[in-house]
This record gives structure tokens, C-alpha cells and sequence, in this order.
């Protein structure tokens, strides 16, 4: 054991994580040159398209160091907000984390965030400035950054190109003499932490663990502690670039396990494995469970597909533990899931694999939070659909989650991302300068108004500078009400949403106008209202695709003509009596990016 080193890479999005592991996995020759390539541990066709990484990786490398042979279990994390529970998980397996700022950007938000979640479970931080090859590099200036957020001394901070390779060498270095060997006993009975899975269609579901105390052999009887479900260790291995079969694991090491499960529900991510005759005393503790920020509904295009899609949905929790769903039915798409993402670039991901891995195409309805509702008689209610929402004249009061958001800019963007989080009805908390013209805003801004656009709008004013982090703060009492879509009189609950008192009227507007461009004409006129209560706010009308009847009438009495149109008037109105309008998909997503 004091020859293994356990750690992970964690960094604000962009900063240069996976380069720096592909740098790693060359020195300590992990991956042959044939096998290398850019983002070498992102083998998702989406984290390579996208130049992001959406699931944490864990490999194992062998480095020799003053005539030793070191074992280095490293994972490389996301830097996206959405994906924090991946980070989570991560740190609960390692024991210590390179923490790397980008020389060109220096500290964000996320870098911040990543960084007290290491420090709360204790781990050695290592920190490493990236990218000192950039023209736009300003190392020094990053350096007082990173002594003033951590107290460390400068000495300690090591200078790296990812990109070229230049002191990575001093970091493996670093990563043997700083972070500390994992702690546990080899002859005590088993205690392994499960800290991800993957379903495999060949080989039931691999999950992946950290061994606290115990050893493992092949062919043990096992037994998950949570569920209490017991499996023969059919192979046992480490994970360098594909898995290696091992006889045995021990204490302080990271592997996988096979044993043939089939069922999605009997493996959880956080539980301990432990053997059968000599089970350890008690479960490994302190894996906090996740809390989706967001929530939307998710729906077969065909409803005979519905089965398919909880099935997916299974196979794909396994791989992503974030994601939560129940079952739920609309009148208006039938039956489906009302899922629960971290955020909205999470339910993109969702949606996106879905489809290429699955198969599957679904239709996703207008994301929202989760709100208490509170009667007349002092009951308390979740609702995380505008559906579920009880009459209007039933209810005391609504409290929606309120987030503390931090972000980091340059204070050239302060005014206009002030405007923006007051105009999504934000309070101002605190406001300091960290370095030069770099400050940090602090804000409580509600949770349904940060869902949707409120990223990408930060984004576009501050030029891409502002990076921007957040928690569930608390819930708050709030003016909020149900305002419906009405497509000829019938209620569309999909597209209905809870907004705030002030914003109802303009954002029914907004939604009327902008189903107008989108839902296609039919032989009859549609009215597009939207609804608060009994009372219509706005109306929009959908003109009905005619056809001159009266072309033939070249000549004669007016009669002739009048007599044409009445019978085409009678035949519109009978169809519109039994008319339903279908509403395309693009429409529900438009509804999200109303300007």
C-alpha cells in the first residue's frame, strides 16, 4: 500500500484537465504511441465533439521513482457545473487532487467550488498552472491568485504546458511525494466503495470501486451491503486503457468487479461490497445523494416505445447517477418520465445519448424547478410539474428554491451583469475585488430563472470571461402563479409553466407569438391563448389554409358565390368541432429560448 498514490484532476471547464492526463499517460508509457490520441480517457463520441468531458475517467498508471515502482490510480473529472456529482464521486475515491488553473484565465468559479469540495474530504491539493506556453499568459499573476485562495506557499504551485509536456515530470514527482498512501488494513474484512458502473450487453453491468480495507480474490462470494444482494466475483481487475484481469485486489486500490448482474436497481452508486462469510461491520459513509436542480418531462414519440425508454433510461442511470426519473402521463404526449437533471446542459447530454446510444427519440417538455406548496390546512406539497399544482383557491402560499450564485469577472462586465441578475428579479449580496480588475459578485437569484437562458446570456455579455457557480440556498415565499396554453379552448399541459406574478402576461405573449410561427396551418383557424386562471391574458390566431372555392364562378348572381362560401364555412366549422392540432417538437423546445 505505500507504494499506490490515489488522486484526481480538478479544474474550471476549459482549463486543461484531460490534456494534462494524456501528458501523464504518455510519460509513465500507459498508452502506446499507436493508441494515442487528443482527450485519450474521453471515449464518448459527445466529449470529443464537444471538447468537453462529461463522465470522470479512472485509469491506473506505473511510474518508477527513486528506484521504487509506484502505482497511480488517477481520475480526470468535469469542469462543467452540471456535472459536479461526478467530481463528488471522484474525490470520495482518492486521497489527494492536482488542482489546475489556467495561466491565460486564472481562478474561476468552478475551480473555487471543485477545490472546497476537496479540502471537506480532506484530500492533498497539488496546485499546477497550465498553459505557461500562451502568449496571453500571465503566470505570475495567477500564482498570487492561488496563494491568496489556498495559503500555500509559491514554491509549492508547479508551473506545466499540458500541450507540450513541458514540467509535467516535476508533477508526477509531486504527486509521489506530497499525497499521502491510502490508509487500511489488507487483513480485515472487506469494506470497497462502488463509485461508478457501465452497463455492458455482453457481460451484465461493471462496477467500478475503491477497496477501503479487505482484499478480494476472484471467484469470492460478494454481497452489496444496501441491497443485500450477493454475487460470485466472476473477474476481478485494475483499469489501465482497457480492463486488466487480476487474481487479487487489496487495500487502497481502485478496480472493477463483473458478476453477471442484469438488473440496473440492485447496483448503487455509494454502496460497499463486502464478503458473504466475513461481511465488514458496517457500510463506508458519507456519500451525499444527489439533488436535481432541474426538471423536465421525457416522452416516447410512439407510446408503444414507452417501455423501451424506461429500460434506457436504467441503463443510462447506471453510467450517470445524477440522472433521476419517475414515471408521469400528459394528456397531451401520454406516458412518460418526468426526469430530474443538475442543469440544462445535463439534460442536453441526457437527451443527446439517449439517442445515439439507445436509440431512442423522445420528446423533452419545458424544463422547470421543484416548488413547496402550501394548502389552507397547513399541508405541505412538492410539485416539479405546473400540472401537479392544486386549485389556485386551495392554495396559502408557494416557496420556490432561491440558489446563492457566485461569479467571477472582470470588472469592465460588472454593470451589465448586475442588469441581467436583477432583471431575473436577483439580489445583490457582496461584491469584492480578488486581483487586479478580477471580482467576485455574489448574488440569490431563484432557481426557475437561471434554467433556461441565463448561462448563455451571461456568457454573451461578459464576452465568455464570467464563470459562473451556484448552491440551493434556501426556499422563499413567492408571487407565483399557473399560466396555461390553450390551443382552441384545450389546455396543452405541456407547455404550461409557473412563473412569477410580474412576468405572466409578457411571457404569455411571448409564448402565444411564437406558437403562431411554429405550429403549421390547418383547414380550419386555430386560437392560440394563453391563460391565467379562467382569464385570457393573450391571444394569437393560427389562419386556416383556404381554398378559392368560388374560382369557378367567373360570372351570375353574387348569390352563386355566397352559397359556395357558406357550405365551405359549415364544413371548417364541423371540422374544427373534431380537429386536434398537432404540436411539433421544435415548438416545446422554442418555448425555452423565448428572447
Amino acid at each position: 500500500m505505500k507504494t499506490i498514490r490515489n488522486f484526481c484532476i480538478i479544474a474550471h471547464i476549459d482549463h486543461g484537465k484531460s490534456t494534462l492526463a494524456d501528458r501523464l499517460l504518455e510519460y509513465t508509457k500507459t498508452v502506446g504511441t499507436k493508441e494515442m490520441q487528443n482527450q485519450v480517457l474521453d471515449d464518448m463520441d459527445l466529449e470529443r465533439e464537444r471538447g468537453i468531458t462529461i463522465k470522470s475517467h479512472a485509469i491506473q498508471m506505473n511510474y518508477q521513482h527513486g528506484g521504487e515502482s509506484f502505482t497511480l490510480n488517477l481520475i480526470d473529472t468535469p469542469g462543467h457545473v452540471d456535472f459536479s456529482y461526478e467530481v463528488s464521486r471522484s474525490i470520495a475515491a482518492c486521497e489527494g487532487a492536482l488542482l489546475v488553473v489556467d495561466a491565460t484565465q486564472g481562478v474561476q468559479a468552478q475551480t473555487i467550488s471543485n477545490l472546497y469540495m476537496a479540502i471537506d474530504n480532506g484530500l492533498e491539493i497539488i496546485p499546477v498552472i497550465n498553459k505557461i506556453d500562451m502568449d496571453s499568459a500571465h503566470p505570475d499573476e495567477v500564482e498570487d491568485e492561488i496563494v491568496d485562495l489556498l495559503g500555500c506557499d509559491p514554491s509549492e504551485i508547479l508551473r506545466v504546458s499540458a500541450r507540450t509536456g513541458e514540467g509535467v515530470p516535476a508533477v508526477l514527482e509531486a504527486i509521489v511525494e506530497r499525497i499521502p498512501a491510502p490508509e487500511g488494513d489488507p487483513e480485515a474484512p472487506l469494506q470497497a466503495l462502488i463509485f461508478d458502473s457501465v452497463f455492458n450487453p455482453f457481460r451484465g453491468i461493471i462496477v467500478y470501486f475503491k477497496i477501503k480495507n479487505g482484499t478480494i480474490h476472484k471467484g469470492d462470494l460478494v454481497k452489496f451491503v444496501n441491497t443485500g444482494k450477493e454475487y460470485d466475483a466472476d473477474e476481478v481487475g485494475v483499469l489501465k486503457l482497457s480492463m486488466q484481469p487480476e487474481k487479487t485486489l487489496s487495500a487502497g486500490n481502485v478496480g472493477y468487479i463483473i458478476s453477471g448482474i442484469k438488473t440496473s436497481a440492485e447496483v448503487r452508486v455509494g454502496d460497499t461490497i463486502t464478503h458473504v462469510e466475513r461481511p465488514c461491520d458496517k457500510a463506508i459513509a458519507g456519500f451525499q445523494e444527489v439533488k436535481p436542480m432541474v426538471f423536465a418531462g421525457v416522452y416516447p414519440i410512439e407510446p408503444e416505445e414507452f417501455e423501451n425508454l424506461r429500460a434506457s433510461l436504467e441503463k443510462l442511470q447506471l453510467n450517470d447517477a445524477a440522472l433521476t426519473f419517475t414515471p408521469e402521463s400528459s394528456v397531451a404526449l401520454g406516458f412518460g418520465f418526468r426526469c430530474g437533471f443538475l442543469g440544462l446542459l445535463h439534460m442536453e447530454i441526457v437527451q443527446e445519448r439517449l439517442s445515439r446510444e439507445f436509440n431512442m427519440e423522445v420528446i423533452t417538455t419545458v424544463p422547470n424547478v421543484s416548488y413547496k406548496v402550501w394548502d389552507k390546512k397547513d399541508n405541505m406539497i412538492e410539485v416539479h410539474n405546473p400540472a401537479g399544482l392544486p386549485d389556485q383557491t386551495l392554495i396559502e402560499r408557494i416557496e420556490e428554491p432561491y440558489i446563492r450564485a457566485s461569479i467571477i469577472t472582470q470588472s469592465t462586465f460588472m454593470g451589465p451583469i448586475i442588469t441581467l441578475c436583477l432583471g431575473k428579479r436577483g439580489e445583490l449580496v457582496k461584491q469584492e475585488y480578488i486581483s487586479g480588475n478580477r471580482m467576485e459578485l455574489t448574488f440569490d437569484i431563484p432557481l426557475g430563472e437561471i434554467v433556461i437562458d441565463f448561462y448563455d446570456k451571461l456568457k454573451s455579455i461578459s464576452k465568455g470571461y464570467a464563470s459562473f457557480d451556484y448552491y440551493i440556498h434556501d426556499y422563499r415565499d413567492s408571487k407565483l402563479i399557473k399560466l396555461d396554453i390553450l390551443l382552441n379552448g384545450q389546455p396543452v399541459d405541456a407547455l404550461s409553466s409557473l412563473t412569477h406574478v410580474d412576468n405572466a402576461v409578457t411571457l404569455g405573449r411571448r409564448m402565444c407569438e411564437k406558437l403562431k410561427e411554429l405550429i403549421p396551418r390547418q383547414q380550419y383557424d386555430i386560437a392560440v391563448q394563453a391563460a391565467i386562471g379562467a382569464k385570457i391574458v393573450a391571444r394569437e390566431t393560427i389562419k386556416q389554409v383556404r381554398k378559392d372555392v368560388t374560382a369557378k364562378c367567373y360570372g351570375g348572381d353574387v348569390s352563386r358565390k355566397r352559397k359556395l362560401l357558406e357550405k365551405q364555412k359549415a364544413g371548417k366549422k364541423r371540422m374544427k368541432q373534431i380537429g386536434t392540432v398537432q404540436v411539433p417538437q421544435k415548438a416545446f423546445l422554442a418555448v425555452l429560448k423565448l428572447d
